[in-house]
């Protein structure tokens, strides 16, 4: 993930010190430095409310103010829900000052008097982090609007697949992983003489029941090695002799982890359309 020297420039920068000299020195040295989006304030009981309005990218903060001290806005900041990174670097002379300063939110500190050089690399690195982390924020939610959104596409695909292969065919059918029919949609288990736990008919009442062994094993080898089939015919014989022919194609169902889930597929009987 890049971010280009100039996105750095582009930054939001809010100034906020009771002393206008600060304030003015601050701002010569950010607009030398080629910063565009420099805004100020004396006052920091107005700091939350401009931060709701223009979501700032770097707040540098004064600790020792009248009225409302730095670590009061502060607090105050992180009542902001829409933002849950704190943007501050705080001015301070106070030594002791800096660790609570830490331990109160703020990302980093500027040391008064002002060392010049300090006070580019801070604020550069600091606006070069806030960047990134605000770049990464909004890539997720990319992803995640395009993954509900490729979701949506996949249910309707899903249920378009399934509306046209009930039109084409006599019956839908789907299995899961242990051969169990979980959905059919037509005559299926009727027109079958299914009434097993899976469509290979592995119970020996099923084997016993008109099937032909040899195809119902080769459909059997074909699922158990988790195969498509396309057009599989297989055959029964009633009781009364009666020889009956049926169609069948499946492929096997997979999740994103590649873990088999089981069958799906169509088929029709072919001995009717003969």
């Amino acid at each position: 993930m890049m971010l280009a020297a100039a996105d750095i420039l582009k930054a939001n920068i809010l100034i906020v010190d009771d002393q206008e000299s600060n304030v003015a020195l601050l701002e010569q040295l950010l607009g030398e430095t080629g910063y565009t989006g420099v805004a100020s304030t004396t006052k920091p009981q107005e700091v939350c409310a401009l931060h709701r309005k223009n979501r700032y990218d770097l707040i540098l903060l004064d600790l020792q103010m009248p009225v409302m001290d730095g670590f009061q806005v502060m607090e105050g900041l992180k009542t902001n829900d829409a933002d849950g990174y704190l943007p501050v670097i705080v001015l301070t002379a106070q030594p002791g000052h800096k660790l609570r300063a830490l331990q109160a939110g703020a990302k980093d500190f500027i040391s008064k008097p002002f060392d010049l050089v300090e006070v580019r690399t801070r604020i550069h690195n600091m606006l070069e982090v806030r960047l990134l982390y605000k770049m990464l924020e909004n890539y997720s939610k990319t992803l995640e609007h395009m993954v509900q959104e490729r979701t949506a596409e996949l249910r309707e695909s899903e249920a378009r697949f399934r509306s046209l292969t009930e039109l084409a065919s006599d019956w839908y059918w789907e299995q899961d992983e242990s051969g169990n029919f979980t959905k059919v949609s037509g005559p299926a288990l009727e027109m079958l003489g299914v009434q097993v736990d899976g469509l290979t008919g592995k119970k020996s009442s099923d084997r016993a029941s008109g099937w032909n062994e040899a195809e119902r094993d080769t459909l059997e080898a074909m699922i158990e090695a988790r195969q498509p089939f396309l057009d599989f015919v297989f055959s029964r014989t009633g009781a009364d002799g009666s020889r009956r022919k049926f169609q069948v194609s499946g492929e096997p169902m997979f999740n994103q982890s590649c873990r088999f889930l089981g069958y799906r597929g169509i088929g029709v009987e072919l001995t009717a359309k003969q």
